[in-house]
């Protein structure tokens, strides 16, 4: 493997993961930063409560994209055997390297998002159909509660679920990977957590 081409990879993983579609659309269409209102976090569901549908949809399109691509860039460099264990590894470095940028965006001085549709862009570029089960597991929960902390966590706490029941992978890194993601989704929303035991957290619709 051309550790030259692994860094050349980490590097943009982290620029695209930085790129803050959020806060950009909300000084584009509305002149204000998204941080400073609604549920105050720079995701595409704050800019869905805030900007409305036709601008907040198009920002979780891209936030997923710049996971996906950032997921890729070990695939489109050719760093390792497709279908090896080590490629899906190094997916996993440049999606958490992506994911860690939309979280610390060094385009919107490092207050970014909590990464839940990033993040959803990693895991489709590595295992597309549990993503889309996670993702008919948001769905479902957020059309129930309108609530999309909810969504997102139960998506988060069933994806190392079906992993380890109803999907496989050859690399132990993306089942280790997997219930860090859940773990990790639950610390971030750990505010949204606090609202819905005080029955104060916002509803989508």
């Amino acid at each position: 493997m051309n550790i030259l081409l692994l860094c050349a990879a980490v590097i943009p993983a982290y620029l695209l993961g930085s790129v803050p579609t959020a806060v950009w659309a909300g000084k584009i269409f509305l002149g204000i930063d998204l941080r400073e209102h609604g549920s105050g976090n720079a995701g595409a569901a704050n800019a869905i409560r805030v900007l409305g549908w036709k601008t907040g949809v198009p920002v979780l399109l891209i936030d997923m994209a710049k996971g996906w691509l950032s997921a890729m860039l070990p695939v489109f460099f050719n760093l390792a055997e497709p279908g090896s264990p080590l490629l899906v590894n190094l997916q996993i470095g440049t999606g958490i390297t992506a994911i860690v940028g939309h979280i610390f965006p060094v385009f919107a001085g490092f207050r970014g998002g909590k990464g839940v549709a990033t993040a959803a862009g990693v895991l489709l570029a590595i295992h597309p159909l549990l993503t889309l089960s996670c993702l008919g597991v948001f769905l479902v929960f957020v059309l129930v509660t309108r609530i999309v902390s909810v969504g997102s966590m139960s998506a988060g706490i069933a994806f190392p679920i079906f992993l380890f029941t109803l999907f496989d992978t050859p690399s132990l890194v993306f089942k280790v990977f997997s219930v860090i993601m859940a773990v990790a989704l639950l610390i971030t929303h750990r505010n949204n957590i606090k609202r819905l035991f005080r029955g104060e957290e916002k509803k989508l619709f």
